[in-house]
């Protein structure tokens, strides 16, 4: 796997909208505003990609506006990260104009830039890692840097600095402190801030002890399952197999799979058949660990833990669960392909290599 290099002051960094155009409508603006205001804050010079900001109905009708904003912010050799505006479900769509298009292959091999985001930016991170390029499931624009509050959350700074630092390795702690999601993101909800609660689980481990040793892999479950069966959008699968965006089952041999649920709370009868589709893929079987984000909310944790127990049980799986990665609010970064340990008796993950080429920050 190819790796970027650590963002620094006074870097420039793409926006993109490559699910949903929700940044470039007028009723986010205060949002679009307060993401560009913080990525200053951190030293960085936002750039909008030119689609970015036309708003969803057109970005919608138009993947290959989308996709061509990712081709430039590659192509640009003044952009040094790529920033994602937010999720969406139907990022599937950008794959035929990136992959058919030799230019951005090229683009991406010979320039590796820091790519970030989360959600059904699952489908990004896997294209791009079908291309060599780690890149980090964390923070995007809309959720995370333009958060309301008069400051960003501390734990999600704190994973948005670490962008601009090189470590010999990275521990991913857990968040004290955990936030339910708003209500409501108008303009008059400027300043205030999230209800919050105290963490009471940690890492919870549901299975194993010791130590496991493996390279991270993973994503969003629903847009992992919407990659192998989607009744919303059919081609979706066929599109997801013409372009390999799937690892082979092969391919998941020997890693660490990270795992966590939508915004759309998936009751834990869907959960338990996404488990089961993710195991008949060839998925589940392979892994050497499993580690899972906590909910949004914590709405049904006991349940998708034991769904996950059960769907597990013949494989003997580690299972680790409440990770501060995905939909729930504070966010870690995961970086796709880099070697992580888990700990299963000291309840612990750490990336066990820099995040980031070039040299390690003292």
């Amino acid at each position: 796997m190819a790796k970027p290099n650590q963002l620094h002051h006074g870097d420039h960094v793409a926006l993109v909208s490559l699910s949903s155009g929700v940044m470039g409508e007028e009723f986010a603006a205060h949002e679009y505003h307060r993401g560009q205001q913080r990525l200053r804050e951190l030293g960085l010079i936002p750039v909008a990609m030119p689609n970015a900001l036309k708003g969803l109905a057109y970005l919608d009708a138009h993947p290959e506006a989308r996709a061509a904003d990712l081709k430039t912010a590659f192509i640009d050799t003044n952009i040094a990260g790529i920033f994602c505006a937010i999720g969406g479900i139907d990022t599937y769509r950008l794959a035929p104009y990136l992959f058919n298009d030799p230019e951005f292959v090229t683009a991406v091999k010979a320039h590796p830039k820091l790519f970030t985001g989360f959600s059904d930016t699952t489908v990004d991170h896997l294209m791009l890692y079908r291309l060599g390029l780690t890149t980090y499931y964390g923070p995007n624009v809309i959720n995370d840097l333009a958060e309301l509050d008069t400051d960003l959350l501390p734990y999600t700074k704190r994973t948005l600095e670490h962008y601009l630092e090189n470590t010999e390795t990275t521990p991913i702690n857990s968040s004290s402190i955990w936030y339910e999601e708003r209500e409501d993101f108008s303009k008059a909800a400027l300043d205030t801030p999230r209800i919050s609660h105290p963490e009471t689980h940690g890492y919870q481990v549901l299975r194993g002890h010791g130590q496991v040793t493996g390279r991270l892999l993973g994503g969003c479950i629903d847009s992992l399952n919407s990659l192998l069966t989607d009744t919303r959008y059919p081609n979706e699968p066929l599109i997801a197999r013409k372009y390999s965006l799937i690892p082979s089952p092969a391919e998941w041999r020997g890693k660490i799979l990270f795992l966590e649920t939508s915004e759309e709370k998936p009751t834990p009868a869907a959960y338990r058949t996404m488990l089961q589709n993710l195991k008949q893929a060839g998925i589940l079987g392979n892994v050497k660990a499993i580690i899972t984000g906590k909910p949004q909310n914590e709405v049904y944790y006991d349940d998708y833990c034991q769904a996950l127990l059960d769907v597990t049980r013949d494989l003997d799986v580690p299972l680790m669960t409440n990770f501060n990665f995905g939909h729930a609010y504070p966010r870690t970064a995961l970086p796709y392909g880099l070697s992580a340990k888990l700990d299963c008796d000291a309840k612990t993950l750490t990336v066990t290599e820099p995040f980031f080429a070039g040299e390690v920050t003292r």
